[in-house]
């Protein structure tokens, strides 16, 4: 007689089963999911039925989209032309909101061949657009309600997404990229049935599928990732979505739809919607007016159509156009942080499926860091949404869930953090507005305003054809081309794009390799442009492209590209242009001075408006990067110093404080800069003082730091070492201000300080007195 099979031998041969490859039918047995099966069963069958179907509407859109497909020829009118053609033409179709969704209605309207507008409170995607988790996702959680619920609905939502994954895969390469994504699992039984639910994504894309999901042993997992939790790992799955640069990515949209005639402007609020009665005497909608947010010149805009793509701004719009309309939008606050690279692979990312709250966290790499989010809590709408302390918490302790205890989880590794506002919605569609919509809605008013809300990054371009569809047959418009062209259209950069572009960009301008590598990702084709307008570096190598900032790629030139991009501000440039201030608040922070003054020569700004572009720089990176978060929770962390600490603190502060004031100024810091920079080495220096910037070109030339050494170390590089500290606000350092921040060193709630090293160096110069001669390369 055979022995009863045990837990443990079940266990062994699921494991097996999935690394195998076992067949859906076994799986099914052994985690009991029947009625997924049957849910599987019906959805497949609809999913065959309509792609046939599909497939020959989109070969239809593609073909006719073939004409549009090659590169645009037309320059970029400058942003006063663009102004100008606002107030001097009739549009078809006028669009407000710059977002990744307005930006598209713009593309798919002018590429129909209506003569199309877009106006922008702000800048492109200075909203929820640029404050995503940059990835391009069809939802594996939504699908996994779409089949265990039998849910129609949810399902095509899916399968439209993985679709739109797709496409933008495809017309924007440079900008996107498949990013395998790990799902670690920690009981045996959970791995048949993520392997399951996975397949079913892979299945659900079908020709789309990025590339096939596998399952992989724990020791596969700990290589691949070598940074996870490693107790009761019993091994992974590893599945593939798309990754993008999202604030670039909207801005692309937006240059594609004005390369092929629509005119678009930024910083460019609407005051109020116009009115005209139409032939049988009903009052509709015919235009706006607007203000150039930079002049305060206000613009009269006339359209036969106004759509209203504003996120969550929607009701604001709604009510202009019907003040008694009731709202609709249900904002809700999601937080991500930023942090160091290590605490992920290059190409891998992790999906925590289980968190406290029921909420899906990534944990992924982007653009040469780590992002982490995002949490879900209801919000009021507002223009500036900041991250809070709890958020960053919840998100740090779920990171440490899935985290080596080897790995120090620390607050102080936030080098930024902010939040975005998703606008769910109700649907003004149906009788019942007590529930949030799925997906999206478009909605015509009775004046004819059309209003598109809700939905998600990756399927804009879905949701923008609805919304034209929608507009044409409101409005009474007449497109040359009835069905959508964009479809298969390529965006900015994505023409003559490779892989390996970035080798010519080295080998015909004398760029860095990994300058040249930024450049080709984010301008794609166009990247060339940008290299023409990159400046001298007075160097070997290389040739051309001061950096402005040491540990990041991004150069000179681009904050000029930026200024024929229509940047007008300078967080348009840190915080869209280049990604700065969400990867490195503090490093973005220490870049403005060089990117002011460049914008100054670009867009002859006085001595008063570089002083407050650099102000308003500040206060937004305070405020919405979470700078003023990172401070207050310093503030927070009780000083618990050994006694033989506090006395080393002492002689540091004291070597600072050579005046026995009982506080350091900026003349002290000054002071001891000059002192001690004529008897460290220039390795110390290069470790103490690489933010200073004698020449304002972005770049640390120590030498030359060194021959100047008799002169002031810049103003402004010792006000921002002395605000890292400066909790008061007061403009000098007290002694419990210093214990202060050397106890949130110690907690790990900051991960390092100039301050403190200049403490440090003041204080072991006056110990050792080291001579000029026995510097060890000193003067």
């Amino acid at each position: 007689m055979a022995k009863p099979t045990t837990w443990k031998q079940l266990r062994d041969r699921s494991v097996a089963w999935v690394m195998a490859g076992s067949r859906t039918k076994s799986l099914a047995r052994i985690v009991g999911i029947g009625v997924g099966a049957v849910g599987v069963g019906v959805l497949t069958a609809s999913y065959f039925m309509e792609d046939d179907q599909h497939t020959k509407r989109q070969f239809a859109r593609v073909a006719a989209a073939e004409h549009l497909n090659q590169r645009p020829n037309r320059p970029l009118p400058n942003r006063e032309q663009q102004l100008k053609s606002l107030g001097s033409e009739t549009f078809d179709v006028l669009i407000i909101g710059g977002g990744a969704t307005g930006a598209g209605c713009a593309l798919d309207s002018v590429s129909r061949g209506l003569k199309t507008a877009l106006v922008e409170m702000d800048d492109f995607s200075s909203g929820t657009s640029s404050r995503s988790t940059k990835l391009i996702h069809g939802g594996v959680r939504y699908l996994q309600k779409a089949i265990l619920g039998l849910d129609m609905e949810q399902y095509k939502m899916v399968k439209e997404a993985l679709h739109e994954r797709a496409n933008l895969l495809d017309i924007a390469p440079h900008l996107s990229y498949p990013l395998p994504i790990m799902l670690p699992v920690y009981k045996w039984w959970q791995l048949p049935y993520f392997w399951f639910g996975i397949k079913m994504y892979d299945l659900v894309a079908g020709s789309k599928c990025i590339k096939s999901s596998y399952a992989i042993s724990k020791e596969r997992a700990l290589e691949l990732f070598p940074m996870l939790k490693k107790d009761k790992l019993v091994g992974a799955i590893v599945y593939f979505d798309g990754q993008h640069n999202d604030a670039r990515m909207n801005l692309s949209i937006a240059l594609t739809a004005t390369r092929l005639g629509s005119t678009i402007a930024n910083h460019t609020r609407v005051l109020s919607l116009l009115r005209e009665k139409d032939e049988s005497g009903v009052e509709r909608l015919s235009g706006a007016i607007v203000k150039d947010e930079v002049t305060g010149r206000e613009i009269k805009v006339k359209a036969k159509c106004v759509i209203n793509a504003t996120g969550p701004f929607t009701d604001s719009i709604r009510k202009m156009d019907n003040q008694a309309t009731k709202e609709i939008c249900a904002p809700s606050m999601g937080v991500h942080i930023t942090l160091p690279d290590y605490y992920s692979p290059e190409q891998m990312g992790l999906l925590d499926p289980n968190t406290s709250d029921g909420r899906v966290i990534f944990f992924l790499p982007w653009e040469g860091r780590t992002i982490a989010g995002t949490t879900d809590t209801p919000c009021s709408v507002t223009h500036n949404p900041a991250p809070t302390e709890d958020d960053i918490q919840f998100i740090l302790q779920e990171v440490k869930n899935y985290l080596s205890p080897d790995v120090e989880v620390r607050r102080g590794d936030v080098l930024s953090a902010w939040s975005g506002i998703r606008p769910l919605v109700q649907d003004p569609n149906k009788t019942d507005t007590q529930s949030i919509a799925r997906n999206h809605i478009v909605h015509v008013s009775e004046s004819g305003l059309v209003t598109i809300a809700g939905g998600k990054w990756t399927t804009y371009r879905s949701m923008a054809l609805e919304t034209i569809d929608a507009a044409i047959r409101a409005c009474n418009l007449e497109p040359k081309h009835q069905e959508s062209q964009t479809d298969g259209l390529l965006l900015e950069g994505a023409h003559s794009w490779t892989p390996t572009m970035f080798i010519r960009l080295v080998q015909d301008f004398g760029l860095e390799s990994e300058v040249a590598k930024h450049l080709a990702h984010t301008y794609g084709d166009r990247a060339f442009s940008v290299a023409k307008l990159a400046a001298l570096t007075g160097k070997r190598w290389p040739i051309v492209g001061r950096r402005l900032h040491s540990e990041f790629p991004y150069i000179d030139a681009e904050v000029r590209y930026a200024c024929r991009e229509y940047a007008a501000t300078a967080v348009d440039i840190i915080a869209r242009r280049l990604r700065l201030a969400f990867l490195n608040a503090q490093a973005a922070e220490e870049a403005l001075p060089t990117i002011v003054n460049i914008m100054a020569e670009e867009l002859k700004w006085s001595e008063a408006e570089k002083k407050r572009q650099l102000a308003a720089a500040v206060q937004y990176l305070q405020r919405e990067m979470g700078q003023n978060v990172n401070r207050a929770s310093r503030e927070k962390i009780p000083i618990n110093l050994t006694k033989s600490e506090i006395s080393e603190y002492v002689k540091r502060f004291n070597s600072l404080d050579t005046d026995k004031k009982g506080y350091i100024s900026l003349n002290d810091l000054r002071a001891s800069l000059k002192t001690n920079g004529e008897r460290v080495s220039l390795d110390q220096l290069h470790d103490i003082l690489k933010e200073v910037d004698v020449h304002k070109h972005g770049q640390v030339e120590f030498p030359d730091y060194v021959q100047a050494r008799g002169q002031d170390v810049p103003g402004e590089t010792l006000h921002e070492i002395l605000k890292e500290i400066d909790l008061n606000l007061n403009g000098q350092v007290e002694f419990d201000e210093y214990l202060q921040m050397m106890a949130a060193i110690k907690a790990g709630s900051l991960s390092h300080s100039r301050f403190a090293q200049l403490a440090e160096m003041a204080e072991e110069y006056q110990r050792k007195k080291i001579s000029v001669d026995r510097s060890g390369g000193g003067l």
